[in-house]
């Protein structure tokens, strides 16, 4: 038996799985697409309709819209607070100071947590009649006293964005503070004695080097944004309204609540288009940089 028989034969196992769990779902999925299938009326596939299933998310439904604008606004203010955030505690645990060591321990907790098990933390601690993060905020504020952050539309989705930043932003302070360790210290040391200070150094120097992993860091959360689905589940439902429903919650509350998974499928493959643009230029910044 030759090398390649043999990798055929250990490579089909796993070929395999991908096709029974991956690839047949997929296709069986986006075939599905096409046709009515809804199961509050048959439990049978119904007739192939093309694309009106798509024709109903871009023209027909005005709920698709809000979802994504939506969408839009959380996956903007969620990258940016989070590469910001984590850019800021990259450089500060960067510097020598007491204590560096547990923080960096302290940082993996968030990350290591389930994404479920956050949301109803984070839902419990804005309750407010005994949530922690409510009464603390009415302390220091006490005209927020007794504010149901989950029930307002600007704040519900603050608290979002806040509970998907807490998690996210350890991994990405790794990954920031992996690339600022890679930059020569040599060049920033020739602006400095140039006589540049700290914020130019960090501008003209340092965020230039930096610009190929914040690029990075930036395509993985815009798709990682676009994936979030524990915490809206265990923490808004997507309420109040739609104004915390995004595209992935959509294409779940259609298939699952409505029982019209003909449309869930087309709004789940527009998803998935979005994410695979997002994947690509990732893979080719990625190819182009290895090169």
């Amino acid at each position: 038996m030759n090398n390649r028989n043999l990798a055929a034969i250990l490579l089909a196992p796993a070929i395999l799985l991908v096709a029974v769990t991956t690839v047949y779902p997929m296709a069986s999925s986006f075939w599905t697409s096409f046709h009515v299938l809804n199961l509050a009326r048959s439990l049978d596939r119904g007739p192939f309709i093309g694309l009106e299933n798509y024709k109903e998310a871009f023209v027909y439904d005005p709920d698709f819209w809000t979802v994504m604008r939506v969408t839009a606004t959380f996956v903007i203010l969620d990258v940016g607070l989070t590469i910001l955030g984590a850019l800021g505690l990259a450089i500060l645990l960067l510097r020598a100071g007491f204590g560096k060591g547990i923080v960096r321990t302290l940082l993996i907790l968030p990350f290591a947590m389930s994404p479920a098990l956050i949301g109803i933390s984070w839902r419990f601690m804005l309750n407010p009649d005994y949530g922690a993060f409510a009464r603390t905020i009415a302390a220091v504020l006490p005209f927020m006293r007794d504010v149901d952050y989950l029930a307002s539309p600007s704040l519900a989705m603050a608290a979002l964005i806040s509970c998907d930043v807490w998690h996210w932003a350890p991994y990405f302070t790794f990954m920031l503070m992996g690339g600022l360790a890679s930059i020569p210290p040599e060049t920033q040391e020739a602006a400095r004695i140039d006589g540049a200070s700290n914020w130019r150094v960090f501008r003209d120097v340092t965020l230039p080097q930096l610009a190929p992993v914040l690029i990075v860091a930036v395509i993985l959360k815009s798709v990682f944004a676009l994936k979030v689905f524990d915490a809206i589940v265990t923490m808004t439902a997507g309420g109040p309204g739609r104004e915390t429903t995004t595209l992935a919650f959509f294409a779940y509350h259609i298939g699952f609540r409505d029982y019209d998974f003909g449309y869930a499928a087309a709004v789940a493959y527009i998803l998935t288009a979005i994410l695979f643009l997002l994947s690509l230029s990732y893979m080719r910044f990625a190819f182009r940089r290895a090169a």
